[in-house]
C-alpha cells in the first residue's frame, strides 16, 4: 500500500462520498434545474466533474494534465441511474490507479499540468480535492435555488 492511500485516501474518499449524497437527493426535475439561460444546468455540472475526474485519472497514468475529453453519452445530464454508475466507476478507477503507483513513482514522478506547473502525485490529489470543492461551492448555490435540504455532512463542510 502506498503512502497516498494509507496516509490521505480515506479522508478523501469522504469528500467524494458528499458527491454521492447530493446524487441520492436529487431527481431527474433537479438535474435539469438551471439558474438562467446562461447557466448549465445541475446535471451538467455532475457530468462536468466527472470529465473533470477522468482528467485527474489519466493524469496519475500519464503524468500530464489533458482535460479535453467530453464524455458524449446521449442524456447523461438528466439521468441520475447513468450519471450516478459512470462517477461510481470513474471513482473506482480512480482509486485503482492511485493504488497502482509504487512509492518509488510516488515519490519521484511529477505530473505536468502545464504552464509550468509540475506537482508530485500526492499534491495532485490535493488539487483534485479542491476541485470537488469548487464543485460542490456551485452546486450549494442550485441548491438553494431549489430549495432542497442538503445532508448533514454538507452542512458542516460545505455550508
Amino acid at each position: 500500500m502506498n503512502s497516498i492511500i494509507k496516509e490521505h485516501y480515506a479522508l478523501f474518499e469522504m469528500y467524494q462520498a458528499l458527491r454521492n449524497q447530493l446524487l441520492e437527493s436529487l431527481t431527474v426535475e433537479d438535474l435539469m434545474y438551471r439558474l438562467n439561460q446562461n447557466t448549465p444546468s445541475l446535471g451538467q455540472l455532475c457530468v462536468e466533474i466527472g470529465e473533470v475526474e477522468h482528467a485527474y485519472i489519466q493524469s496519475f497514468q500519464t503524468f500530464k494534465m489533458d482535460f479535453s475529453y467530453h464524455n458524449q453519452t446521449e442524456g447523461l445530464s438528466h439521468d441520475i441511474e447513468q450519471l450516478t454508475a459512470w462517477l461510481s466507476e470513474l471513482d473506482h478507477q480512480l482509486k485503482t490507479t492511485i493504488e497502482a503507483l509504487s512509492e518509488e513513482t510516488i515519490q519521484t514522478q511529477k505530473i505536468d499540468r502545464g504552464h509550468d506547473f509540475i506537482i508530485s502525485p500526492q499534491f495532485q490529489l490535493e488539487v483534485y480535492k479542491e476541485a470537488l470543492l469548487i464543485f460542490y461551492g456551485k452546486v450549494s448555490v442550485y441548491l438553494k435555488g431549489l430549495e432542497k435540504p442538503t445532508s448533514e455532512q454538507w452542512m458542516h463542510w460545505i455550508g
